[in-house]
């Protein structure tokens, strides 16, 4: 089982030496592929430099900051060309936990994704303010609700996913950039008939640097959320 550990990045030079370290700690086995957007505080760089002192990791520099989702899909793309099997998706700034993810590993054999949740018994969030607790299980209530989804946790960026369900869909054709483009994969998966499932972690706040969401990334999830819900209750599909 060939598996690769996709890790988008801008301006993660504060995490991600511990990122990295912490990962091949807990996780021998697996390939990592940093993806960086032309980080301008030298993260790429930093990339660089521990790719030359590990041949498990590879690097794919961007051009500039696309988001979050085009991040993905090129490193998706990276993966297909070669020939990996699962393909996890992990933050840079630690607020995945590597000791987490031989959890996901253990079960995805089993299924063409699998989501490390907050929201279902045993997992968790640590040091989140109120309002980013607020936040995030008011999403995901309302993407269950308009999505007809079962998923606890669709917002949740830890997962795995089989390759080969992956090369069926048509990536070109994602409309999220952001962190909406977790709920946009998930809902696709699930519509195209594949099997996935959650697993608990533990999300731990990011301690260096500042988190990405912002009010356009909540508008973008929002409209989103909105519009294929709309679609699946008048247009039935």
């Amino acid at each position: 089982m060939k598996i690769l550990v996709i890790m988008p990045t801008y301006n993660e030079a504060g995490n991600i030496v511990n990122a990295v370290r912490a990962l091949f700690e807990y996780n021998a086995n697996v390939d990592l592929l940093i993806v960086d957007d032309a980080s301008p505080d030298g993260t790429g760089q930093l990339a660089d430099a521990l790719a030359k002192v590990n041949s498990k990791i590879y690097v794919l520099h961007r051009a500039g900051k696309e988001g979050l989702g085009a991040a993905y899909i090129a490193g998706f793309r990276w993966a297909f060309e070669s020939g990996y099997d699962f393909l996890v998706e992990m933050d840079a700034d630690g607020s995945h936990r590597a000791e987490d993810l031989p959890k996901l590993l253990a079960v995805c054999s089993d299924f063409d994704l699998v989501i490390g949740s907050r929201y279902i018994r045993g997992g968790k969030t640590m040091n989140w303010p109120f309002y980013r607790q607020w936040l995030s299980r008011g999403g995901n209530i309302y993407a269950r609700i308009m999505l007809g989804s079962k998923l606890n946790d669709m917002t949740a960026g830890f997962r795995v996913f089989r390759a080969s369900f992956l090369r069926q869909m048509d990536l070109a054709s994602i409309n999220a950039r952001g962190y909406s483009f977790q709920i946009e994969m998930a809902y696709r998966t699930i519509r195209a008939g594949g099997k996935a499932c959650e697993v608990p972690i533990t999300f731990v706040e990011r301690e260096i640097g500042v988190s990405k969401m912002s009010t356009n990334i909540v508008t973008e999830a929002l409209l989103l959320m909105t519009r294929f819900g709309l679609r699946r209750i008048f247009l039935r599909r």
